[in-house]
Parts: structure tokens; sequence; C-alpha cells
């Protein structure tokens, strides 16, 4: 059986697009599965479409929703501060009460360029992400959290130079840039294959992107399923910082 694996996103959607075959392939196997999405709040249309999503992918209970308000869209959680805006403090503390419990072997985030298309929102979880992570095993630190837990593995979802050109053209297509890194930084090659069904059927729980001309699920649902296929066919990863022997695959 792999290791339990928690997954930390920036918004609905991330999870599915980024890492759904991973995702799918752990639940799957029995490993306990978590995800937590920083933005949007609890009851949000997109927090419904969450819930669907993870339980295509397998991945059990209700959203981990932090409620923080999407960088571009405050309307996403009202009355709260922008993920980018939340105190540093805070926002390592609740990410650390969720690695906590979950007790992961490996956590999953975004990669320092946002992954793709440098959303701030995406840069700013790497960056608490990687935060929380170190603080979660150091007791003294965030006491009222729970017992110190170290997971054993960081990774984080990428993209590499050699592996963006199709979907490079189609982002460029709707004005989108995008941000891959060198082939030697990817430690992880994963063949999802096995599991993109239900990696599609996540993304398209994901009702309100789809209906968007210009994001990533709407490009998508609008390709050939051969080439759809193809594209959602491999993931990428790069492990980082932790070497105690947990690895992704």
């Amino acid at each position: 059986m792999p290791p339990s694996l928690l997954a930390v996103f920036a918004h609905p959607d991330d999870e599915a697009l980024l890492a759904g075959g991973i995702l799918a392939r752990y639940a799957a196997e029995g490993a306990r599965t978590a995800v937590v999405t920083v933005t949007w709040a609890p009851g949000s249309p997109r927090a419904g479409e969450l819930a669907d999503s993870l339980a295509a992918l397998g991945v059990p209970g209700p959203p981990r929703l932090l409620g923080y308000a999407d960088h571009r869209v405050p309307a996403s959680a009202p009355g709260r501060p922008r993920w980018c805006d939340a105190p540093v403090d805070e926002a390592v503390g609740r990410l650390v009460a969720h690695i906590r419990e979950v007790r992961p072997g490996i956590v999953l985030t975004h990669d320092a360029y946002g992954q793709l298309t440098g959303h701030p929102d995406h840069r700013h979880t790497h960056r608490m992400t990687l935060l929380a992570v170190t603080a979660a095993g150091l007791g003294q630190l965030y006491p009222e959290a729970g017992e110190p837990w170290r997971p054993g593995a960081l990774y984080l979802a990428t993209h590499p130079h050699s592996a963006v050109t199709e979907l490079g053209e189609l982002l460029d297509g709707v004005g989108k840039s995008v941000l891959s890194v060198p082939d030697p930084h990817v430690t992880d090659t994963v063949d999802v294959r096995p599991w993109r069904e239900r990696k599609w059927a996540a993304i398209q729980a994901h009702r309100t992107e789809v209906a968007r001309d210009r994001s990533l699920p709407a490009i998508l649902a609008r390709l050939p399923e051969e080439t759809r296929d193809r594209l959602l066919g491999t993931e990428y990863y790069t492990r980082v910082g932790l070497t105690d022997g947990a690895h992704l695959v």
C-alpha cells in the first residue's frame, strides 16, 4: 500500500487537473488520501463541485476548505481576506492543523512557478505549504494544532519544458502564459492512464469552469477524446526537501 497522501491546492479544480491521476490511484489502492483547498467558501457552488470531484477520484470525506477568497474573485468568500492577504502565521497554522490531523507520508502541492499559468494563489500556496510542512514537525510551533507530525516527503506538481508544447499552444491561444521547468527538475513522471477516466470525471465535476471559455477544463472539453486522453495521461512531480524514504511512486 502506498503512503498516506495530503494534497494542498489553491482552487477547486486544481486537485483534478494537476494531481487527479495520483489521487485516484492512491485512493484506489487504499491509502489514506485527503485534499486541502485554500480558497472558496464552504457552501459556495464551487465547494459543491469540489465535493463531486473528490467523490469521482475516490477521496473520502467532505471538502477541506480553508475559505479564503480567490485572488481574482473576491465574491468567492464574502467577508474573508484574499488568500494572498491572509496573515502568514494564521495561514501556516491552519495548514499545520490539517497535516497533523491527516499525518501524511507525502504532502503534494504547487510548484514555485504556480503550475503553468503562475496564478498568484498557486504561488502563495506553494510558499505556505513549504512553511507548514516544516512547522508541522516542530512541537513548540502551533501546539494547539495537534501532536507534531513530520511528513516523509514533499512533492510539487509541475510540467517539464518537453511536455508542454501541445498544451502550451492551447493556453497561448486564449492568452495565457505557460511556466514550465527544465526537464531535469522533474523527479517523478507518473503514468496515470489507468485512472484517466476518474480524472476526467473529476475535471468535469467543476461545471463552473467547464462553462468558461478560457479555463483549462473548458479547453480540455473542446478537444478530441484522443488528444485529451494523451494530455491527461501523464503527471509530473518534483521531490524536494525531505529524505526519510517515502516515495510517490
